[in-house]
């Protein structure tokens, strides 16, 4: 599979395309990478170095692939956070010119704004672009558990109202989601979930909740799903690979103690799962 990634770059650690490609290509994809930005590494940090790109680069690249005509082989378009408003409409128009070459193609978006413990950490412009713009344009969207309930204006907490939401993100546009950091009042305690929906129906899975939040492990968890999804459109199967690797990534990444993941320490969790968690159908 061909996956054109649409990212941020960070030359130390790893997150958005510093994330994404690496696991994606273990998995046995080609990745196609523009980067919306060259930071020196992320923001996390509280100072960094390099660029914003402008979109006009960002639409020009597209074009030189286009001139290439190869944009007929991309199988998937996946965006992450977005630095500035005006990169919205380069990524929709790459994923309008790639689905004119291939119809077959899909559109994932992961609508990064913010957590539930930080709240929103994107400019004031990007929430509303993603909601009216963006997710509309998706086949395919990645929210956290936070990020799903601002895309609906909904209340979102045990799996009902969780379930309501995605179907209300739907609505918009999207026949698949993932929803990531899913903490239901009634789960087990100790734990996380993430959840899976299509129009076959929602799986969700759940796994030991680890004493850590590092940056990255949002993106590389949207491209590894994007990577599974993208080769078989079976949800309750990506939802399990996807799981099985990114618990396998995290744990090594807390239990070395590391502010950057562990990418290349784990990378066999990317190209062969464990699919050490149970993936439940729900609905």
């Amino acid at each position: 599979m061909n996956i054109l990634s649409i990212q941020s770059h960070v030359t130390y650690g790893h997150v958005g395309n510093s994330a994404a490609v690496f696991p994606l290509q273990r998995m046995g994809h080609e990745v196609w990478a523009i980067n919306t930005v060259e930071f020196s590494n992320h923001t996390g940090y509280g100072a960094w170095r390099g660029p914003l790109m402008p979109a006009s680069d960002v639409t020009d690249i597209v074009t030189g692939l286009e001139e290439r005509e190869v944009l007929g082989s991309v199988d998937a378009v996946l965006s992450g956070y977005q630095g500035g408003p005006d990169i919205a409409d380069a990524i929709l128009d790459a994923v309008a010119r790639v689905k004119k070459h291939n119809p077959n193609a899909i559109y994932v978006c992961d609508p990064v704004m913010g957590n539930a413990k930080s709240g929103c950490f994107v400019s004031d412009a990007i929430p509303p672009l993603l909601r009216d713009k963006v997710v509309p344009q998706a086949d395919v969207i990645v929210p956290n558990q936070f990020e799903l309930g601002y895309l609906v204006d909904r209340e979102v907490s045990d799996l009902d109202s969780t379930l309501a939401a995605v179907d209300a993100a739907f609505d918009l546009g999207p026949s698949a989601a993932l929803v990531t950091s899913v903490e239901r009042p009634d789960r087990e305690e100790g734990t996380v979930e993430m959840l899976a929906v299509d129009e076959k129906g929602a799986w969700l899975v759940t796994t030991p909740k680890l004493p850590i939040k590092i940056n990255g492990s949002g993106d590389v968890t949207a491209a590894l799903f994007t990577g599974h999804y993208t080769e078989g459109r079976d949800a309750a199967a990506a939802l399990a690979a996807t799981t099985s690797s990114i618990f396998d990534l995290v744990e090594a990444t807390y239990t070395a103690g590391s502010r950057e993941l562990k990418l290349i320490e784990t990378q066999e969790a990317f190209a062969h799962p464990r699919m050490q968690f149970e993936v439940r159908q729900v609905r």
